[in-house]
């Protein structure tokens, strides 16, 4: 699965959750995801929070097979910026 498809399959959560601030998965060589409070894109863009973090444990996170609190400890999840933004979107994704 390629960002696209994580994209895809995370739009109508985003689109439907009135979060308001901006996030941006940094996935390295796999690309970006943005999301900017119900839009959703994969051109980059600053954010107020990056989260780094490879596209597969992106894609295990998305279907609930990864503990977002277990991977930020693990280094699986990298946080730039704002934290409390990212805990906001766990709550969507």
């Amino acid at each position: 699965m390629g960002v696209e498809a994580v994209v895809e399959k995370i739009r109508s959560r985003v689109e439907s959750s009135g979060f308001d601030r901006s996030v941006k998965f940094d996935t390295g060589g796999d690309g970006v995801i943005v999301i900017d409070g119900a839009s959703i894109s994969t051109t980059d863009a600053p954010a107020d929070c990056t989260i780094k973090i490879s596209l597969d444990d992106l894609e295990s996170l998305i279907s609930g097979d990864l503990n977002p609190t277990m991977a930020f400890m693990t280094g699986k999840i990298k946080v730039e910026g704002d934290m409390s933004v990212a805990m906001a979107l766990s709550q969507i994704i």
